[in-house]
């Protein structure tokens, strides 16, 4: 293994590492004070700093814009593989050092701003595992290996939202996001389904150039329901204020910075297919678009600053979703790392920005004068508009009414179908002959 190879291996695996390493020594009841949780999550995210400047300095002596490391296959049945492959180019490179640098400022702000909260320590697991899991999805060599870091990206995520579990709206509100990434990873998963039928496997080098025309458009639709559901796109918007409950560093990284472009980095490195398929294209432009209005005006109706900033992010992935619908993979690229580092500071300082705001206020002796462009429309459609932002467009309902109750009607019918066979296991283990009887004669209903 070459030094490239090695140092992407660090980057990608050390924060997985130090998770599994602190997760064992909990379970042995050791658990460590705020001072070496926060040490070590510095130390960890410095040295993946350091790996992803080793890879970039000895990434032009290899020859090759593109590293790849490849442990073979978790398993394979009959033709279909699961391939552990790591790979690091034009497109996650960037990605991956604005994970690394960011979670190891969300790391640093943290260990001050939760100092003494009582769940100090299973923050900075989440941490671990949020990095682990967002560095495995940049890195991934295929759509198989993304969806693993997916998962684990979706469900920390869900986790730090009911971070403040003593109270029932963290909670309540981290199932509805639970329940919206389930519907919408669905999506992701009959993609890759597709693309392993069709073009026998999932991996970006191999895969997604076999396929055209109408599969390319299907594979492109299942692949942009997911990511629309991780970016928060419209129809699916309804969830991002909703996950403003969990603590602020958390909402900074998550739905400011990191989490909430794991979906642009999908369809950007699906862009070989949304190329070939101009249906599935005007279909990401069009959410896009309709996402970055009504970011913009439910934002200009919210009643404080963290949702607010959670519009604003909403409707600057909107312009992005558009840019890459239009094939600007550059100024896609460029426009997420920029928006990324300024909305992690405005979140990171959203407490304080409430102070420089008063304080302003105060010191030109009156009301802060705003100019809007509706001011312009009639008073009867602003007063219509204001009152669909202040709804935030009803998309509560709608996530209500077709995603979130027949998730929740789906899982009471397995559960119930589970209850069935647990009683005929439970008679089985009671009575040896009862195999031989039918299901009538078992008395299960």
């Amino acid at each position: 293994m070459s030094i490239s190879q090695a140092a992407l291996v660090f980057a990608v695996m050390a924060p997985g590492g130090v998770f599994s390493l602190l997760a064992f020594l909990w379970l042995l009841g050791w658990v460590p004070s705020e001072r070496i949780l926060s040490r070590i999550t510095a130390l960890t995210f410095a040295a993946c700093v350091f790996a992803l400047a080793v890879l970039l300095w000895a990434l032009p002596s290899t020859g090759n814009s593109t590293i790849v490391v490849i442990f073979g296959n978790w398993f394979a049945v009959h033709e279909y593989r699961f391939p552990l492959v790591l790979m690091a180019d034009r497109l996650s490179l960037p990605f991956l050092a604005m994970a690394v640098v960011l979670s190891g400022l969300i790391g640093q702000f943290s260990a001050t701003y939760l100092h003494r909260e009582s769940g100090f320590g299973r923050f900075f697991l989440l941490l671990h595992l949020f990095a682990f899991g967002l560095l495995l999805a940049f890195a991934a060599g295929s759509f198989d290996l993304l969806i693993g870091g997916w998962e684990l990206v979706g469900i920390t995520s869900v986790l730090l939202i009911a971070f403040f579990d003593q109270r029932p709206a963290p909670v309540e509100n981290s199932l509805r996001v639970f329940g919206v990434y389930r519907a919408c990873d669905i999506g992701l998963l009959l993609g890759v389904f597709a693309l392993h039928n069709w073009a026998g496997n999932a991996s970006f080098a191999d895969g997604m150039p076999r396929l055209a025309g109408a599969q390319a458009t299907v594979v492109c639709l299942f692949l942009l329901l997911g990511t629309a559901g991780k970016a928060a796109q419209v129809p699916f918007s309804g969830w991002l204020p909703r996950a403003m409950e969990g603590p602020t560093p958390s909402s900074a990284i998550f739905y400011g910075a990191i989490s909430i472009h794991a979906g642009a980095y999908l369809l950007l490195r699906a862009q070989p297919l949304l190329a070939k398929t101009p249906a599935a294209s005007v279909c990401v432009i069009v959410i896009g678009m309709l996402t970055a209005i009504y970011g913009t005006m439910a934002g200009r109706a919210s009643a404080d600053a963290k949702t607010s900033l959670a519009f604003a992010s909403l409707t600057q992935v909107g312009v992005i979703f558009v840019e890459i619908g239009f094939g600007w993979n550059s100024i896609a690229v460029a426009h997420v790392l920029g928006h990324a580092l300024v909305r992690t500071l405005q979140f990171l300082r959203a407490p304080s920005m409430l102070h420089d705001y008063h304080r302003m206020h105060s010191a030109i002796g009156g009301e802060i004068s705003h100019e809007h462009t509706e001011d312009l429309l009639p008073e009867q459609l602003r007063v219509w508009l204001y009152r669909w932002a202040l709804d935030r467009g009803h998309l509560d309902t709608v996530l209500d009414r077709w995603f979130i109750h027949p998730l929740l009607e789906v899982s009471r019918l397995f559960a119930r179908l589970d209850g069935m066979g647990m009683t005929v296991r439970v008679k089985r283990l009671k009575d040896p002959s009862i195999s031989m009887r039918s299901p009538a004669e078992q008395g299960v209903k």
